[in-house]
């Protein structure tokens, strides 16, 4: 282990993020009753130039007056490549109430993105007295992004998450594909005739939880575009998870429960998890630093395995 300690990101349940454009106001108290951990509220891809106003008048009277209960509210601002984003911080963050917990920034492609709303924000802060820290999240999306990913989350102590945009990040690496997230039909390996399809968005996931997991930051798998396909849904989201992901976009409803599904340690895993850390406890009562349990080695790595189950099935039951 290294001298400088990992640190442990924030304690919350960040399963589903539920995405709504905030020109569909219909669909606010929807989203609040649904069982997404997490609400983004659009103001980017999903908000035509023309709508980008009222969009944004619509989530700032939503923040007042919908009761969106336990969920982690967030709204997705414009891109700091666009005329809107300035905007998007400063009338969220000047009339907005204070149940608005994050902003989400999009195509981030390096540390210095975040430090300019980083400025912007606390400045809106200070002068309005604003009590509640706003938190960030970051999607990359972007071969800048992927490339600079560890100083981007590095960037701010407000940066709790970041998550994996597939579609405008295939986009920018010149991908040949026009599918968001999952598997590829010409991503394969032929081997004796057959076809073997693997996961081009591997790598990019894992450079994205190695970064976050370095700098004390929640790593969040993005969209998948095809809502029809529950099981593509949740191969994908289980990748995600075995990879050390902690949760998964639903850009339709239907998807909330896949996600929650798949994020949610099962009873029987989290049993097996107190029970590994019940063997090694006796096991340290003898002077031993590991043990057998169901017939295979545990050890101190083993401890912290099961705690992470068993803190996330805590934390989620709370």
């Amino acid at each position: 282990m290294s001298f400088r300690i990992q640190p442990t990101p924030v304690a919350r349940p960040n399963r589903c993020q539920l995405f709504g454009p905030g020109s569909r106001v219909a669909l606010f108290e929807k989203m609040a009753a649904s069982a997404a951990d997490v609400i983004n509220l659009d103001l980017e891809d999903s908000v035509a130039p023309s709508d980008k106003d009222q969009a944004r008048a619509n989530i700032i009277a939503a923040t007042h007056e919908v009761d969106w209960g336990s969920k982690y509210l967030s709204v997705r601002i414009n891109g700091l490549d666009t005329p809107f984003w300035y905007r998007d911080v400063v009338d969220l963050l000047e009339q907005a109430s204070d149940r608005l917990d994050q902003i989400m920034i999009p195509k981030v492609g390096c540390a210095a993105d975040i430090y300019a709303v980083d400025a912007l924000v606390s400045a809106i802060e200070g002068a309005k007295g604003r009590k509640k820290r706003i938190s960030f999240e970051v999607i990359i999306e972007s071969a800048a992004g992927i490339a600079h990913v560890e100083e981007i989350a590095a960037a701010s102590p407000r940066l709790q998450a970041m998550s994996l945009g597939a579609a405008d990040f295939a986009a920018s690496m010149g991908m040949a594909t026009t599918g968001i997230g999952g598997t590829q039909e010409n991503y394969y390996m032929l081997r004796e005739g057959a076809r073997y399809w693997s996961d081009p968005w591997h790598w990019a996931q894992s450079a994205i939880v190695a970064a976050c997991r370095t700098h004390g930051v929640l790593p969040v798998d993005g969209p998948f575009g095809d809502f029809s396909d529950d099981e593509g849904y949740r191969a994908q989201a289980r990748r995600s998870a075995t990879l050390g992901m902690v949760g998964k976009w639903a850009i339709h409803p239907k998807q909330v429960a896949l996600a929650n599904e798949v994020f949610t340690p099962s009873e029987e895993a989290v049993t097996e998890a107190r029970e590994i850390l019940e063997a090694m406890e006796a096991a340290k009562a003898r002077g031993e630093g590991a043990t057998v349990y169901k017939g295979r080695l545990v050890d101190i790595a083993s401890i912290k395995q099961a705690e992470v189950i068993v803190r996330q099935a805590e934390m989620i039951a709370g």
